[in-house]
């Protein structure tokens, strides 16, 4: 699309009203209208949005506090922002030029959106790998791939050769297929991923190459299978959930063993704060056992992104690190899209395809 064929309107979403802070959220907060495009002044850039990505910590950021200094609160009225990936069809700006591919973590949910060719959250791909498979750049290339992997490098001590066993809950999400696969090209031994459905379970062994898979939604006891699985105890826990799961591994945590504590999607929905706290007897075998349980925060090793998601990239390319997008075609689907993937809907990373490549 040249420069003079983009229309005087799009569509946005917008956060139309807030759940509340123990209600799940629904379609109904979100709404379609009609904006201007936005006109872009010496040193802007426009951009054609391709895709979006909605994400579990996106559940915060529709409360009037966020509960977190770092993430501020979407408004009512205006467009929430995520992970976005674009094309350049108009630029005023160095460095940027039409058909450029771009993106930004601060991307609103808005057909075209205008940037400041300075702005330093706006990234320009230059792979060309990338710059033809641009949703790559929000899941297993992009941020929640980032989050699964420093996370294993930074929080979860494996050692090749150590045989140390990994659990991961939310393994059929974005972040936990990958941090699984990313534990097992790192070295660990065996891998047990929790998730909520027999077949994403079969997806994580016959595909991801986890070792088990577990149902949390039809187990009779998810402690006594990851005994099973694993007499010898759990040595690193990947954690995407929190709850009664989270509390269920952590007791068959080994001493000196590690918890990535990623996320906690099963208590997004209460007015808690987070870390969440959790029962005193698990309070009392993290210290017994000193395991640790730090708050994982991606954000603070933004100096590692480039290295890593190079790594990420190569992993992919060789075909050592598999993936899975669950699509939602359209930008009026976003906030179908965000509630489907908070219920669980998604396998791999949910994506909101909005327009084409050119």
């Amino acid at each position: 699309m040249a420069a003079e064929e983009v229309e005087n309107s799009c569509a946005c979403v917008i956060l139309q009203c807030r759940p509340g802070v123990e209600n799940e959220p629904t379609e109904t907060n979100f709404a379609v209208k009609t904006m201007e495009v936005p006109l872009i002044n010496e040193g802007q850039c426009l951009a054609k949005t391709l895709c979006l990505s909605v994400d579990p910590y996106m559940r915060c950021l529709m409360n009037e506090d966020s509960g977190v200094g770092y993430l501020t609160s979407w408004d009512l009225g205006k467009p929430p922002s995520g992970g976005g990936v674009g094309t350049i069809v108009k630029s005023r700006c160095e460095g940027f030029q039409e058909g450029d591919i771009v993106y930004s973590f601060q991307w609103p949910w808005q057909e075209f959106v205008a940037f400041s060719g300075d702005d330093a959250q706006l990234s320009k791909e230059r792979s060309a790998f990338l710059c033809s498979n641009p949703s790559l750049l929000l899941g297993i290339v992009g941020m929640t791939s980032l989050t699964s992997f420093l996370g294993i490098r930074e929080k979860a001590h494996i050692t090749p050769g150590a045989n140390q066993s990994v659990v991961v809950s939310g393994a059929a999400g974005a972040c936990g297929m990958a941090a699984g696969q990313i534990a097992k090209l790192d070295g660990c031994g065996i891998v047990i991923g929790i998730c909520g459905t027999d077949e994403k379970c079969c997806w994580l062994t016959d595909e991801l190459g986890f070792d088990y898979a577990i149902n949390y939604k039809t187990s009779k006891n998810i402690r006594e299978e990851i005994k099973l699985k694993c007499p010898a105890g759990i040595d690193v826990y990947f954690d995407n959930v929190g709850g009664e799961i989270s509390n269920e591994v952590i007791r068959c945590m080994n001493p000196n063993s590690h918890i990535v504590l990623c996320g906690q999607i099963s208590l997004y929905n209460k007015d808690i704060p987070y870390p969440p706290p959790i029962p005193d007897d698990v309070q009392e075998q993290l210290r017994v056992k000193k395991i640790s349980r730090d708050r994982f925060l991606v954000l603070n090793y933004m100096e590692k992104f480039a290295s890593a998601k190079e790594q990420l990239e190569a992993w992919v390319r060789e075909g050592k690190l598999k993936y899975r997008e669950t699509i939602a075609k359209g930008l009026e689907t976003t906030g179908y899209a965000f509630v489907s993937m908070m219920r669980g809907g998604n396998i791999g990373k949910q994506i909101v395809k909005v327009a084409q490549t050119m």
